[in-house]
């Protein structure tokens, strides 16, 4: 039976590795995480005078260097000068040299978002009237490219090394304490602590480049890198490097010290209230349990902390309730860490755990609870994550990070049901083994009544049969004995030790070897090894769609993004700069429920002195809603005047207005907008315009 299956299981994995690598493959580089939501002049604009700087606006605050944003003349010439200016918000503006001509100007622009992920686009605006332009700006970021490719490769790396090693050493101290002396877990452990470590180590290499030029030779490039370490995402890399070192003194002692304490006798006849580990004595040993309680701390602790790494850099530590969203990233992270290492660590037991302590019900029943237990923080926590990252339901059709998550989800339901199958698996390898004992102790019984009565048939005086049984038996057995013992007397006596050495090998060989097939030939143990197979391959590919989640674009930015662009006010533009009014146009949610929607600003004549100050709240549908409180406040930063508050009173539904705002002086303003949709549901959104 065993060679008509090895073809499937072969067929099963290179079809697992084919769709892994497929995904792989076809992940795109790191989406937009911060989405441009609006510029001034607007994407497409033609303005009748001049701009004295150009603004961009994004979904969140990003990092900007000097050549962040570039601005270019018809002839391809930079027109901007200086570094982008009010770098603590959301919109980021670069001063434009006097005198512009008219034509048409290419707006090109390259940041990082907060959550480590770099940002580049480009679009154009005229003056006067639209013009020829020699500029041909590549949709290529820094994020494409040889280098992009090698940072993507190393963040898949480093969650599979991280899986691997948290997960399998999870499963040896709650699962299979004789696994700290099987070779191939050892093995396992150490290559995912290499695989995190190697990959964190090109990341923090790889990082200056990525986010900057994307050129292979900047890689190297010392200025770069502490530049880098300077970042949020390079603090990450160096504190998760310092915690690999931690790790690897857990290690040494978990296949050190713990691995001579853990008893590889029968661990299926463990006692269940033992801490969790087969074949461990309940009593007299304090040492060995204050062991296996310090590395249970100590590895969650270390495990808590290579988690956090990620969930303070990435999606968890931007937006709504991120003080909530990275403690429950972090618990995410380890439940998946548990499931699918502690997985790959049963499938690898199974296959090359040593013959003298074979993995057993007991251990499998263990790591179905601790999977189980897994499941459940899974589900829990990616229910919060859902929310936070669509916001809606339509996003989980209409956006990219929402298709991907139906995917991931249909795949959890597959582990799931390839995991119900390998508990009956394990079910039958149970009863198989009850019903093995019984048989044997129901045969023992009736060989033991078959001899009482032939003993009671013998005559007196005459050796029963069963001594005459057994003296047969005995003279046969040292008739056989006698050619090793002389044998033996012949090496003795030819002090051939090494000849003696090579056959009690060869002897202990073949018995392992005959154990080993009585194992194998289980057909219950069989059909576990391939239903764990079969998850573990559905788990490579869960694995991939993570990471690729993990490098997308959440759905509840895309479509604010798409909300913005699909407004014709949308951007912090004017409405004619000669006509002297100003509208601005920003999506907002304030996470609660009804808490999405836009508001819209009118500033009439935006000069120095009194103006008109209109506000407007439409819902997601473009109706007009009304919200309890909605105030502006006025911001002159390059003069240090406000921020100056407006009070707008409500003039009907979704409509506020203010018929005297001063404002003091001309210059580029930032108008913030908080509105509040429930007694603790509020945000503030920002843009800036050109006054005056």
């Amino acid at each position: 039976m065993t060679q008509t299956i090895a073809p499937r299981v072969r067929t099963l994995v290179l079809l697992i590795l084919a769709v892994a690598g497929a995904l792989l493959a076809g992940a795109a580089p790191a989406s937009a995480h911060a989405a441009l939501t609006g510029s001034d002049p607007a994407q497409g604009a033609v303005v009748d005078t001049a701009p004295s700087q150009v603004s961009l606006t994004f979904s969140e605050p990003v990092a900007v260097g000097d050549d962040s944003v570039r601005v270019l003349d018809p002839k391809g010439e930079r027109v901007d000068k200086g570094d982008p200016a009010n770098p603590s918000g959301t919109t980021y503006s670069v001063p434009l040299v006097s005198g512009l001509p008219d034509g048409t100007y290419t707006v090109a622009y390259q940041v990082v978002s907060a959550d480590s992920h770099p940002v580049a686009g480009a679009f154009t605006f005229s003056i006067g009237a639209p013009s020829e332009t020699t500029v041909s700006v590549s949709a290529q970021g820094s994020d494409d490219g040889l280098v992009g490719w090698l940072y993507g490769f190393g963040r898949y790396v480093s969650y599979a090394g991280f899986v691997v090693l948290a997960g399998g050493a999870a499963f040896v101290l709650a699962c299979w304490a004789p696994g700290a002396r099987a070779r191939a877990v050892q093995r396992l452990v150490v290559s995912g602590w290499l695989a995190l470590t190697a990959a964190t180590l090109g990341l923090l290499m790889l990082r200056g480049s990525y986010t900057t030029s994307g050129k292979i030779g900047d890689v190297f490039d010392l200025e770069l890198l502490g530049d880098v370490l300077q970042t949020k995402t390079g603090a990450a890399l160096v504190s998760r490097l310092l915690l690999l070192a931690a790790a690897a003194l857990f290690i040494a002692v978990l296949f050190g010290a713990y691995a001579r304490t853990a008893d590889g006798g029968a661990p299926d006849h463990a006692a269940e209230g033992d801490g969790g580990s087969d074949g461990e004595s309940d009593g007299g040993e304090p040492d060995k349990r204050d062991l296996t309680f310090g590395l249970a701390l100590g590895g969650t602790v270390v495990a808590a902390g290579l988690a956090a790494s990620w969930a303070m850099s990435e999606h968890a530590s931007q937006g709504l309730q991120a003080g909530v969203a990275m403690p429950v990233d972090v618990v995410h992270l380890l439940a998946v860490a548990a499931w699918l290492g502690g997985l790959a660590a049963l499938l690898v037991a199974l296959h090359r755990a040593p013959v003298e302590t074979p993995v057993g019900r007991d251990a499998v029943r263990r790591f179905s609870r601790l999977a189980f237990g897994s499941v459940v923080a899974l589900a829990v926590t990616g229910v919060y994550q859902s929310w936070r990252q669509l916001g809606s339901w339509s996003a989980f059709t209409d956006t990219r990070y929402g298709q991907l998550l139906l995917v991931k989800i249909a795949l959890v339901a597959v582990m799931v049901a390839v995991a119900f199958l390998s508990r009956r698996w394990t079910q039958r390898l149970a009863d198989a083994r009850v019903s093995v004992a019984t048989g044997e102790a129901a045969r023992s019984e009736e060989t033991e009544r078959a001899e009482e009565a032939e003993e009671e048939k013998q005559p007196a005086g005459t050796a029963p049969a069963e001594a005459s049984s057994t003296s047969a038996v005995s003279e046969a057995v040292e008739a056989a004995k006698a050619p090793r013992a002389s044998d033996a007397e012949k090496a003795e006596a030819g002090h051939d030790s090494v000849r003696a050495a090579q056959l009690a090998r060869q002897r202990a060989a073949t018995e392992a070897a005959r154990q080993k097939r009585l194992r194998d030939a289980d057909p219950n143990r069989f059909g576990l090894r391939r239903s764990v197979l079969a998850e573990a391959g559905v788990a490579v590919v869960l694995l991939a769609v993570t990471t690729v989640l993990t490098q997308t674009e959440p759905g509840r930015t895309e479509q604010d993004a798409k909300a913005a662009a699909a407004s014709p006010s949308s951007s912090a533009s004017t409405t004619g700069q000669g006509s002297g009014a100003v509208s601005l146009t920003m999506p907002f949610d304030t996470g609660g429920t009804n808490g999405k929607g836009v508001v819209s600003v009118d500033l009439d004549p935006a000069q120095a002195g009194d103006n008109a100050l209109h506000v407007y709240v439409e819902g997601p549908d473009g109706t007009p809603v009304d919200v309890p409180e909605v105030k502006i406040a006025l911001t002159l930063a390059a003069q240090d005047i406000g921020p100056l508050p407006v009070a707008p009173d409500h003039i009907t539904t979704g409509h506020w207005s203010a018929s005297t705002v001063q404002i003091p002086m001309a210059g580029d303003w930032k108008v913030e907008v908080t509105v509040r949709t429930s007694d603790i549901d509020q945000v503030t959104v920002s843009k800036n315009a050109q006054i005056g």
